[in-house]
């Protein structure tokens, strides 16, 4: 494993170079612009959101359109969009920042995302001068709402197997337009489309703006759905509709491309949404735990109680240390991009591209951290939980799309090891030379190891095993598969869950470490027990899945040895996690809200 310091890390590399705290964003970091950025969008959920919720989810007719629009004249819609087209233009990670404060919006939230992400930034960053001139300025005051049209009944997964047609008038002035996108969100009031379409035999998809409404557009009655049921969700057909041909949007059949690269941007906005519900989950949990007595005393006294407490805030706050951490690596990407020349636009999908593995990463984490928390939510209000008077029965019906948003959570993981790969192949990324020095390893006699020294210095090395345990089996898969690898899903979902594991592990550990710089250990106990506890938690899962990967391609000597290593690679740190879990607990039941 390398040692040496990176000035900017690849997209990927966390796998085989070892990242320095000095080379990472963490939210303490914030400055007081973002934090008043922050303030305003808290603001916002809690004056126009919250005390409309019910009437929100009951779809009232026109409640939707000017709560947007009011976030428009605040200026929350156009974040990303630079000064020259009336936007804010502020970076990357403080436009995560703001969706992270206005995941806690319920049904909000999601119309909020659909509008400033898919909805405008494939116009955006692939638009020509006149087409953004033409609409980017309605977009980012809310006067026009924007909508997604890709997925069709046949085609969810598989987005480029899309029947919607576009054929060429025979003036050659107009694309005719022909086919059905479902799951549309936004879809019942948004004035702009962007829609996916193949034109005659092509291979891939274009893209084209579509405006509503135009003759030939209409759509179905609202989906009713199991959650977010305030977010406007339809059916979109397109019969005969006559496109101009200056509304095709970049190249033809590059509309596959320009979907892939805006869902990945949808993903680390995914995993920033998720991470704002959770903690407003934690924070019902929270105080309904100090309020609700039980044999005499509030329930947060419990030590079953607090375990679930604590168990939230570690997995939000691993979920919240890697989100940043990614999103300052995109702002530098995109940076060093500009410097050498690329246009700013361009720069930031090629960033954004060149860390897709851990967008996919943050969105499975951020998802199933989120999951997870309202569960235990709904656990904790016991049957109050499950009235919908409470509000975190709303949240966790609402939770469970995000683990299908996005791309689902199996294809996700799946994703997540054929992007590594497949920059390995293509020479981006030295994968190979770690993994041989990882088999070499094995074939060698363990040497008696001096016991770390130094806070988390455990746990740094528990960091060098993880990797190696990814290296090992995922270079062994290679070998041993070549070929069939891609068509063994579960061995790809057990290398993609020992990556994803790693990856918050080394997140969280990091941001503690930056903190343990300037503030010392005394101040950071509690930040201290949560690396601990998730290293601890992570130890046994990554050797898990690990383990069902070895047994599903291994035979014989290999497969032994393989699983010797991985014992070494795994081995646990020496803990107390109930004591821990009492102390991360502590502290925010005390506070009567999430403090970290």
């Amino acid at each position: 494993m390398s040692t040496e310091k990176t000035k900017s890390i690849k997209g990927g590399e966390f796998l085989i170079k070892n990242t320095t705290p000095e080379e990472i964003f963490t939210p303490e970091e914030w400055s007081e612009e973002q934090r008043m950025i922050a303030q305003m969008c808290d603001d916002f959920i809690e004056q126009e959101v919250q005390p409309n919720l019910d009437r929100i989810d009951q779809m009232e007719a026109g409640l939707m359109e000017s709560l947007l629009e009011k976030a428009g004249e605040l200026g929350m819609l156009s974040m990303s969009i630079p000064e020259n087209y009336g936007g804010m233009g502020v970076d990357f990670k403080t436009s995560l920042l703001a969706t992270e404060r206005l995941g806690k919006g319920y049904s909000f939230s999601v119309a909020y995302g659909a509008h400033t992400g898919i909805g405008t930034l494939p116009l955006l960053y692939y638009g020509n001068e006149e087409q953004k001139q033409k609409y980017i300025p309605k977009l980012a005051t809310g006067e026009w709402k924007a909508a997604y049209c890709l997925t069709e009944p046949s085609s969810g997964s598989d987005a480029n197997s899309g029947k919607t047609k576009a054929v060429l008038s025979d003036d050659g002035k107009h694309y005719i337009l022909n086919g059905q996108k479902m799951w549309i969100t936004n879809g019942g009031f948004a004035k702009l489309y962007t829609v996916f379409a193949k034109i005659g035999d092509d291979k891939n998809l274009s893209a084209f703006l579509v405006e509503a409404d135009w003759e030939g557009v209409s759509t179905n009655p609202e989906e009713k759905k199991m959650g977010i049921k305030g977010s406007s969700t339809r059916q979109v057909f397109f019969n005969n509709v006559k496109v101009p041909v200056e509304n095709q949007l970049s190249e033809r059949e590059n509309g596959f491309k320009i979907a892939l690269n805006i869902l990945n941007i949808g993903r680390i906005k995914l995993a920033a949404g998720v991470l704002g519900g959770a903690k407003d989950a934690i924070n019902h949990t929270i105080k309904y735990a100090n309020e609700r007595e039980q044999f005499g005393r509030p329930i947060s006294k419990y030590g079953a109680i607090r375990y679930k407490i604590a168990e939230q805030a570690i997995r939000a706050y691993a979920v919240e240390s890697a989100t940043y951490r990614v999103g300052q690596n995109i702002d530098d990407a995109k940076h060093t991009l500009i410097e050498e020349g690329m246009e700013p636009g361009k720069a930031l999908l090629k960033g954004i591209e060149q860390f897709a593995a851990e967008c996919a990463i943050l969105k499975v984490a951020g998802s199933e951290c989120l999951d997870y928390v309202v569960d235990e939510a709904v656990q904790v209000h016991g049957g109050m939980g499950y009235s919908a008077e409470s509000a975190v029965e709303r949240a966790y019906r609402d939770s469970r799309i995000n683990r299908i948003f996005e791309g689902t959570n199996e294809i996700n993981r799946m994703l997540t090891v054929d992007m590594i790969l497949k920059r390995a192949l293509k020479g981006e990324l030295d994968l190979m030379g770690p993994a041989m020095q990882v088999a070499n390893e094995l074939m060698s006699i363990p040497s008696m190891e001096e016991l770390p020294e130094g806070e988390l210095a455990t746990e740094s090395k528990m960091l060098e095993g993880f990797k190696k345990a990814i290296l090992m089996v995922a270079g062994s898969a290679v070998q041993k598969l070549m070929q069939t690898l891609a068509k063994e899903q579960e061995v790809l979902m057990n290398i993609a869950d020992m990556a994803i594991q790693t990856y918050q592990a080394e997140s969280l550990l990091l941001r503690v470490q930056k903190s343990l710089a300037t503030k010392g250990a005394d101040q950071l106990k509690e930040e201290i027990a949560m690396v601990k506890v998730f290293y601890y938690d992570a130890a046994e899962k990554i050797a898990k899945s690990a383990k069902d990967a070895i047994n599903s391609f291994a035979e014989g000597d290999e497969k032994r040895m393989m699983n010797m290593g991985l014992k070494r690679f795994t081995k646990s740190n020496d803990i107390n996690p109930k004591e821990l879990r009492q102390l991360i607990a502590s502290r925010i039941i005390e506070a009567n809200q999430y403090n970290y």
